[in-house]
């Protein structure tokens, strides 16, 4: 069985109120988790780049650049790619929620909000990529077609190269993938990937299939949609036998 230590993880948190800043710091750091801060977008893209934490706080309004692009400049470095990102903002329509998550967000807290309630989503993305013990098995790669998953490594290969997916989309693909010539609704995809359904639109499924597509290339036609239900991967027509699922 893992253990969840939050001393094992660093959090960054990219706002500029001090207050909002200091508040946040001092809960998480109450927790046990490594805390960095900065109050720019640069600046947290930076300390992103070098330290490579374990999970992004962001907020959208920052003085220099909208948290929106920080996360699109988070997501298109293969070295940050992966690493969870909750957004923080005062704006609470669906498209601003849509936006946000088409921009590379796995979670999104709205203003004013719950520390509580922040600190308990934290944990909660972060339970999700902790570490398996050293001594157990590695999963072996999963390959299909022009397609191939490195579970252990959370790597994805298309035509053998690589291709960047942030952990949302990746653990989207592999639930997918697992479940191969199933439909998986809307709702269950939010309760299975996202890890919950409240304060969540099914429209937040279709924009991350979107983009998991967008990203995949070639092999986006492997995601079928399901009118009316949802999704669910399949084998296209072309793929000959040798190269199915093994």
């Amino acid at each position: 069985m893992n253990l969840f230590r939050p001393a094992d993880y660093t959090v960054l948190v990219i706002d500029d109120e001090p207050d909002l800043l200091d508040l946040v710091i001092h809960n998480l750091k109450d927790e046990g988790y490594r805390v960095l801060s900065a109050r720019t977008g640069e600046q947290g893209i930076q300390l992103a780049r070098r330290e490579k934490p374990s999970l992004v706080i962001l907020d959208l309004q920052l003085p220099d650049l909208p948290g929106m692009e920080v996360c699109r400049s988070l997501r298109a470095e293969a070295a940050t790619a992966h690493i969870p990102i909750l957004m923080l903002t005062a704006r609470t329509t669906e498209i601003d929620r849509v936006s946000g998550f088409e921009s590379g967000a796995d979670d999104y807290v709205t203003k004013p909000f719950s520390v509580r309630e922040l600190i308990l989503r934290v944990r909660a993305r972060l339970r999700r990529i902790t570490p398996a013990p050293m001594e157990s098995e590695s999963a072996p790669p999963i390959r299909f077609g022009r397609l191939e998953i490195v579970p252990d490594a959370h790597r994805v290969f298309v035509d053998g190269a690589e291709v960047g997916l942030s952990l949302l989309e990746f653990k989207l693909l592999v639930h997918l993938v697992e479940r191969r010539g199933r439909v998986q609704s809307r709702e269950a995809l939010l309760g299975d990937v996202w890890g919950y359904s409240q304060d969540a639109s099914t429209r937040t499924i279709d924009t991350h299939v979107k983009r998991l597509r967008d990203k995949l290339g070639p092999v986006g036609e492997y995601l079928e949609t399901v009118r009316g239900v949802g999704y669910r991967f399949v084998e296209a027509a072309d793929q000959p036998e040798a190269n199915r699922f093994r």
